[in-house]
């Protein structure tokens, strides 16, 4: 059971509309390497996981991850309140705007829609923990872009806040990947998968 606050984990005051930084932010939402996609992917990880601490750790983190999306989602409508259709068209996001005016709608900077492809659950303790190390990464690549192409300061400040946590969070499972391993048979630990065999490790 999830309980709602009614607040953001970080705050996020746009004062400036800027449909083009919108445009890029976005895919934060609803791109390859989102916070829709992290959360989705932990939170599923997390059944198939047979060691409680590393359960609680896949909960606990898809579930920030539901907060930084929810903190993505407020840049961009904050970007984007008040456009004029001028600067829709100048700002780049007139495509993005004709299919969903001003919603907000998971899809990457590119303009693909958001994909459950994107995400891996594997049910097996070393894949599934290895590929959120990576997915923290990447994550953390695409807040670096971002970053690079922001002339908002007030964008910036929060989009630093979320690189940092996906640089957290890529430790905390590399520190569940060493934990797992310790609870696993190391002579095996590419054998067998905790999650599935039955047998004595």
């Amino acid at each position: 059971m999830f309980q709602y606050e009614k607040k953001l984990q970080y705050p996020v005051r746009i004062k400036t509309p800027n449909p083009k930084l919108a445009a890029w932010v976005i895919s934060q939402y609803g791109g390859p390497d989102g916070e829709l996609g992290a959360s989705l992917r932990y939170l599923s990880q997390r059944y198939a996981m047979p060691y409680p601490e590393l359960k609680g750790l896949l909960t606990d983190i898809g579930t920030e991850e539901l907060g930084h999306l929810e903190m993505i989602g407020a840049i961009v409508h904050q970007l984007t309140r008040g456009l004029t259709q001028e600067q829709l068209r100048e700002g780049g996001f007139a495509p993005y705007f004709v299919d969903h005016t001003t919603g907000i709608y998971p899809t990457a900077a590119s303009g693909a829609p958001w994909n459950a492809a994107s995400i891996g659950v594997k049910g097996d303790v070393i894949c599934d923990l290895t590929e959120d190390m990576a997915a923290e990464q990447k994550a953390r690549v695409t807040y670096d872009n971002i970053l690079r192409l922001s002339d908002d300061p007030d964008v910036s400040d929060v989009i630093r806040f979320l690189r940092e946590r996906e640089i957290v969070h890529f430790q905390r499972f590399g520190e569940a990947v060493r934990l797992a391993k310790e609870k696993m048979d190391r002579k095996n630990v590419y054998f067998t998968n905790p999650a599935f065999d039955t047998a004595k490790q």
